[in-house]
């Protein structure tokens, strides 16, 4: 097995036809977009292939090793992640393959007017051990 990180974004990618922003969905398609992804969770939960999920809030700080007890923090600019990474899901899988059958399905996840977002995953996988570094 290994894991694989799938980043859901904001923007960053190629724009899907049709694409309508979250901020203009009604409620009832905020909704079924949350239990499109809790029901897809639930179905890897049982075939032992999820490893966790989160969506990701706006706020956040930059934080910084500045001296001893003097971590300094700025409130972005958050170009790497804030304004493009709206959520993630870790995925435990059998093959490379896999986890790119399981971003397409959860690319479908429904969006305005409950027609499928289309939106673009990153899938990267997690290193599995640290390189030997040889002399």
């Amino acid at each position: 097995m290994a894991k694989y990180l799938l980043l859901k974004h904001y923007r960053g990618a190629p724009t899907p036809a049709d694409f309508v922003p979250m901020d203009r969905w009604s409620p009832d398609e905020v909704r079924a977009h949350v239990q499109y992804m809790h029901d897809f969770a639930a179905k890897l939960e049982e075939t032992g292939e999820f490893v966790d999920a989160q969506g990701l809030a706006p706020e956040g700080a930059w934080v910084r090793h500045d001296g001893q007890g003097r971590p300094p923090v700025t409130d972005g600019p958050f170009a790497e992640t804030k304004d493009l990474i709206a959520g993630w899901m870790i995925i435990d899988v059998e093959s490379y393959e896999r986890a790119v059958e399981l971003a397409g399905e959860l690319s479908a996840a429904p969006g305005a007017g409950g027609t499928p977002i289309c939106e673009w995953l990153e899938v990267r996988p997690f290193m599995a051990a640290p390189p030997t570094v040889t002399e």
